[in-house]
């Protein structure tokens, strides 16, 4: 502990040697709908805090749901006197900020490796789930590649406007894969990911995607499966700073155009023993396909983590490479699961199905309990696309019915935890019903 104190306290104390203008600190975590939440701390109580002081924010913090209100989960919330829960900061994510008006810093905090972590905390469960893993001599690497449209600044009466081209001024509204859409928004995206990399995140690959104004950021591949969430989840929140510093909104909204393909979170994983043997190319590439098998059995009962929302559902299906089944293939976009062209060493699955809003710490965590459940069970996965354009098995296509089925699920309640599922599927029901409390004109033109 002492050794682990003095390694804060010297990155907070040349944190504050370069940085002197930097007066207050965001301590940020997210929650399970996948928002920071947190506390701006002076710099010099942060020291403190480093040095082995206490840090404490409310537990059911982590329970907000999709607009900031508390639900009534079991005895959390209204039953339990809202108690703190001790949190710490995790060494390595303090870096300044760079897109507000004034010098700030940000600093990841988690209640992970605390004496009494919370049990739904999204970077909790993930951090469970690898170490039961490590314990098992399974070390994996993974890559997070996120999609996200540019928006104008402005909505139009609530709705969102294309992005204006900053050479013509005009909307950016034609859908294309062109190079020069990189070209005229190089501003902007030279400062996202210059800002992303000043946050110690490793930026690869930009791309102009199908959808106006659409764009994908790749990050780089890492064998801290934690600190590979916490970039996904860091470059959400520079990037939405850096856009509005430029004059654009940036989203990673699901499906903002039902006319326009949807934003996705791809996520690549492979497995590799303590020798840096990569199991899943093995004995003929046999666990790749158990680890495929796990993965599609479990994806129908972790569609409320992979589809968060409402408006993720509607990603699914009638759009580009955003599939309705449960499938698998090789070098095939239409699979949920698939299995891109490498050598053995780099012999990886890519998992498509989630939208870009879904929280990554569960994302991630939902896609490893399924790679563990196939090599437990060592079962054959159903034909791959590749031999049979048909092949798939249903999964839920809209909430209540996904939440149902993920919260009975025994191997999920067994790899993710009994209690998250529960405080999850209770987290995801309320707020979906929360969200239909509202008429809308079209009932009205329907109904009236």
């Amino acid at each position: 502990m002492k050794n682990h104190s003095s390694t804060l306290l010297a990155e907070v104390r040349s944190f504050r040697q370069n940085h002197p203008d930097v007066r207050y600190v965001d301590l940020i975590a997210l929650d399970i709908p996948g928002h920071f939440y947190g506390k701006r701390y002076p710099v010099e109580m942060l020291e403190k805090v480093a040095a082995g002081g206490p840090l404490k924010l409310p537990q059911n913090a982590v329970l907000l749901g999709v607009q900031g209100g508390l639900f009534k989960i079991g005895d959390y919330c209204f039953n339990d006197g809202d108690p703190d829960a001790n949190r710490r900061l995790v060494p390595g994510t303090l870096m300044p900020v760079s897109w507000e008006s004034q010098p700030l810093g940000q600093m990841l905090i988690t209640s992970d490796g605390t004496e009494a972590p919370i049990e739904f905390e999204p970077r909790e469960v993930l951090a469970k789930v690898l170490e039961r893993l490590h314990h098992k001599g399974i070390h994996p690497v993974v890559a997070f590649e996120l999609e996200f449209y540019l928006f104008d600044k402005k909505l139009d009466n609530g709705l969102p406007q294309f992005a204006r081209d900053p050479l013509s001024e005009d909307a950016d509204d034609q859908p294309n894969l062109h190079i020069e859409r990189l070209s005229r928004f190089s501003e902007v995206l030279d400062d996202m990911a210059q800002t992303a990399k000043d946050q110690g995140i490793d930026i690869t690959v930009i791309t102009a995607e199908l959808g106006p104004g659409q764009f994908e950021i790749n990050f780089g591949h890492l064998d801290d499966g934690l600190r590979a969430a916490d970039w996904a989840a860091l470059f959400c929140r520079s990037t939405r700073g850096v856009a509005l510093k430029h004059g654009y909104r940036a989203s990673f909204m699901a499906k903002p155009y039902l006319q326009f393909p949807g934003s996705g979170m791809h996520v690549h994983v492979s497995l590799y023993d303590g020798a840096g043997n990569n199991l899943l190319a093995a004995h003929q590439q046999q666990p790749l396909r158990h680890a495929v098998a796990g993965c599609l059995e479990l994806l129908p009962h972790c569609m409320p983590i992979f589809s968060p929302n409402h408006n993720a559902f509607r990603r699914l299906g009638g759009t580009v490479n955003a599939a309705t089944r449960a499938s698998w293939g090789f070098e095939d976009r239409d699979a949920c699961v698939r299995i891109p062209e490498s050598d053995p060493r780099n012999l990886r699955i890519e998992h498509r199905l989630a939208s870009a809003d879904a929280n990554p710490y569960l994302v991630l965590a939902a896609i490893l309990a399924g790679l563990e459940h196939g090599l437990e069970a060592q079962r054959e996965p159903i034909a791959p696309l590749n031999d049979d354009r048909n092949s798939g098995t249903d999964f839920p296509l809209e909430m209540l019915e996904a939440v149902r089925a993920m919260q009975h699920q025994a191997v999920l309640r067994d790899k993710l935890g009994a209690e998250f599922v529960d405080v999850y599927c209770e987290n995801k029901r309320q707020d979906h019903l929360a969200f239909q409390q509202e008429i809308n004109t079209r009932e009205y033109r329907w109904f009236l």
